[in-house]
């Protein structure tokens, strides 16, 4: 069996290689490293664009493969909250013919953080170290601003394992 991945970010290749062994059908797989395109913008702003981007990468991957996964981490307007937005990580599985799709928890972002990425029109990982919560401007590829906002109790790692487990359960039952 083979499973493409459509990153080469290493927190989300380290998820997707932890979620797998917990599968019988999936952990002696061979993993494939693809860097593709999401069609969609750096930092996906809304559920659908998130979503979509998630869904192009493992499309935009399935080549000579069982399945493939593309992973995206994006924000969702959501009401009440106090930026009105919250940061979440979405799951694509495609095994050639269907999608099979899972969304981590979402948190609220820091409101100086949402600020600057609004005003300056900027992704996170640039947000984040501008506002001076990261010395790194690639925090995405570590412990993620989840990371930073938890204490460590919460990594992006940890939640996208979250979607990835979501997106297996249909495929795993094989729902209709």
């Amino acid at each position: 069996m083979k499973i493409n991945i459509a990153s080469k970010n290493p927190v989300k290749i380290q998820a997707v290689k932890e979620v797998i062994q917990d599968y019988n059908f999936l952990s002696k797989a061979k993993i494939n490293l693809l860097e593709v395109y999401s069609e969609v913008s750096n930092q996906p702003k809304s559920l659908e664009e998130t979503i979509k981007g998630s869904i192009n990468r493992a499309k935009n991957s399935f080549k000579n493969c069982d399945y493939s996964i593309g992973i995206e981490s994006g924000l969702m307007r959501v009401p009440y909250t106090k930026t009105k937005r919250m940061n979440f990580c979405a799951c694509a599985i495609y095994d050639g013919k269907e999608n099979y799709l899972g969304l981590s928890s979402a948190f609220e972002l820091p409101k100086k953080v949402v600020e600057k990425m609004k005003k300056e029109n900027i992704e996170l990982n640039e947000a984040v170290y501008r506002c001076g919560l990261s010395k790194s401007q690639k925090i995405g590829s570590s412990q993620g601003i989840i990371g930073i906002l938890t204490k460590g109790r919460v990594t992006r790692k940890d939640y996208t394992k979250q979607a990835i487990y979501f997106a297996l359960i249909h495929l795993e039952n094989k729902f209709n």
